[in-house]
C-alpha cells in the first residue's frame, strides 16, 4: 500500500443489476459476484459502502443494511417490472435524480469517491462527480466495442449510443479500472483512454468457498452419477457465452459414447438476448438427439456452485468475449481444470498447458477435437486439476481489493481541491476545451 489518502466513505453505483440478485440469470452475472466482493471487504477494511442500483420489484426496501459496513440503496427508477438493460439509458434521469436527492440529505462531503459499474453507472456517476466534487472511478466490465467486434452468430450487436456513452465515461472519469492489460489496451485503442488513468485490477474469487472438496460427496448432493464424465457449462444463458458451441461440440462425443459415460451440465438462466428465446439450447439439445445426456440445472448461490464445480470432470467457458472470467477462477480454486476460448481476459485466468487449455476460436470441430482429447485422457485432467488450485491462489478477492485502494488513493490525491475547481488556470481550461472539442469530434466522427 502506498501513502496515498483513503476514502472514508465509497458511493459504489451498479444501475442495472443488485450485488444482491442471484447471478447465472437476467441481467444478474460476474459483475454482481464483483460489486458484491468488493464492497465487502472494502467494509471489513473501515470504509463504508453505499450500493445504488435500481428498484426492480415493489417491495425492495429503499435501504437494505445487506452487511456490516454495506448499505444497498434501492433508487426507483422507471417501472418495477418489463425493463431489460437495453431500456435502461431512459431511466437514467429518474436514478442520477434518486442517487444527488440521498446525497442531498446528508452533511456535505458526505462521500469522498465515487465507483461505477458498467457504463450506465458510468454516466451516473459522472454528473454526481461534478455536482458533489469528489472523483469518479470506473470500471466498464465490458466493452460495446470488442462484444462487437467478437459477435456470436444470430446475436444482436450493442448500439451506437452505449459506444458513446462508454467514450463519455472514459474522457470523464479520473481512474479507470481494467481487469487485464488486455482490457487496458483495449481502452487506450478503441476508447482514447489516457494511458497515465488506467490502472490494472484483477478480479478474484472467494478462495475460502471455492475450494477442492469430495467429487463423490458432490455428485450425491446434486443427483448424479458417479460413473459418468461431466462436463460442466456455468454461466448465463446468452450467445455472447456460447453454450451452443459447447453444445454442438460434445455432441458427437455424446452420440458416439455408446456406454452413457459423458453427460454435459448446464447451470445458468437466460439473459440478454436470450430471453427471446428462453428455451432455445433446450430445442438445440433435443434437434442434436442428446437431450438424455444433458441436465440443466438453474443458478445456484455460491454454497451450491461450489458442489456443481467439485462434481464436474471439465468446466468449459466458450465464451466470445470475457473481460476476465470468474467462472474459470472459481473452478480451477476447485481443482477442476478448464478448457476456454481464447479470449479477452481467459488467456490470464486459464494457465494455458498447465491448469486447462485454450481454444483459438469458436469453430465446432476444434473444440470438438479438444473436448474429446480431455475426456480421453483423465490422466492430464488430473495433472491439470491439481496445478489449477495452486494458478487459483493468484486470484483472490483481497488481492483485488489492495490493487482498488491504490487506485482510490490516486485518483484522490490527484483530484482537485474545491477552490482549484472553482479557477481553473488558463492552461487546464484550454486542455479541457481541447479535450471536449476533441472527444466531440470522435463523436461525430
Amino acid at each position: 500500500m502506498t501513502g496515498d489518502p483513503m476514502p472514508r466513505r465509497l458511493a459504489l453505483i451498479s444501475v442495472h443489476t443488485s450485488p444482491l440478485a442471484q447471478p447465472g440469470t437476467g441481467d444478474a452475472g460476474g459483475m454482481n459476484v464483483y460489486v458484491w466482493q468488493t464492497a465487502t471487504r472494502l467494509a471489513r477494511r473501515g470504509i463504508e459502502v453505499e450500493i445504488f442500483t435500481r428498484a426492480t420489484r415493489s417491495s425492495d426496501e429503499p435501504l437494505v443494511a445487506a452487511a456490516p459496513g454495506v448499505t444497498v440503496c434501492n433508487v426507483v427508477a422507471g417501472p418495477f417490472d418489463g425493463l431489460d438493460k437495453r431500456d435502461l439509458p431512459g431511466q437514467l434521469c429518474a436514478f442520477t435524480a434518486g442517487v444527488l436527492r440521498a446525497e442531498a440529505a446528508q452533511a456535505r462531503g458526505y462521500y469522498d469517491l465515487i465507483h461505477s459499474h458498467y457504463w450506465l453507472s458510468g454516466q451516473v456517476g459522472w454528473l454526481a462527480r461534478d455536482r458533489w466534487s469528489v472523483p469518479l472511478v470506473h470500471t466498464a466490465h465490458t466493452l460495446a466495442a470488442v462484444k462487437n467486434a467478437s459477435l456470436a452468430d444470430g446475436d444482436t450487436a450493442e448500439p451506437v449510443g452505449r459506444v458513446i456513452g462508454e467514450q463519455q465515461v472514459v474522457a470523464e472519469a479520473d481512474r479507470l479500472i481494467a481487469n487485464t492489460a488486455t482490457e487496458a489496451a483495449e481502452l487506450t485503442g478503441l476508447y482514447a483512454a489516457d494511458p497515465a488513468k488506467v490502472d490494472i485490477v484483477t478480479p478474484g474469487a472467494d478462495l475460502d468457498c471455492y475450494s477442492p472438496g469430495d467429487r463423490a460427496a458432490a455428485r450425491a448432493r446434486l443427483g448424479l452419477s458417479q460413473d459418468e464424465t461431466i462436463v460442466t457449462f456455468v454461466g448465463r444463458i446468452q450467445p455472447l457465452k456460447a453454450p451452443d458451441v459447447l453444445m454442438a461440440a460434445i455432441a458427437p462425443l455424446i452420440r458416439a459414447d455408446a456406454g452413457g459415460a459423458l453427460r454435459l451440465l448446464v447451470v445458468g438462466g437466460p439473459s440478454g438476448t436470450g430471453l427471446e428465446r428462453p428455451e432455445a439450447l433446450i430445442e438445440l439439445a433435443a434437434q442434436l438427439g442428446i437431450s438424455d445426456r444433458v441436465t440443466f440445472v438453474p443458478p445456484q448461490p455460491p454454497a451450491e456452485l461450489v458442489q456443481v464445480y467439485r462434481a464436474s470432470d471439465l468446466v468449459a467457458v466458450p465464451s466470445h468475449s470475457e473481460s476476465f472470467g470468474l467462472v474459470a477462477v472459481e473452478a480451477q480454486a476447485c481443482g477442476v481444470p478448464v478448457l476456454a476460448a481464447d479470449v479477452g481476459g481467459l488467456s490470464v485466468a486459464v494457465a494455458d498447458g498447465v491448469s486447462g487449455e485454450l481454444v483459438a476460436g469458436h469453430d465446432i470441430g476444434r473444440w470438438t477435437e479438444r473436448l474429446a482429447s480431455l475426456v480421453a485422457d483423465p490422466q492430464r485432467r488430473r495433472r491439470y486439476g491439481a496445478a489449477a488450485v495452486a494458478h487459483a491462489q493468484r486470484f483472490s478477492w483481497e488481492h483485488t481489493v489492495d490493487q482498488l485502494l491504490e487506485s482510490y488513493g490516486r485518483a484522490i490525491g490527484d483530484f482537485p481541491t474545491p477552490a482549484a475547481q472553482a479557477l481553473p488556470p488558463a492552461s487546464a481550461l484550454s486542455r479541457r476545451r481541447r479535450r471536449w472539442i476533441k472527444n466531440r469530434s470522435k463523436v461525430a466522427g
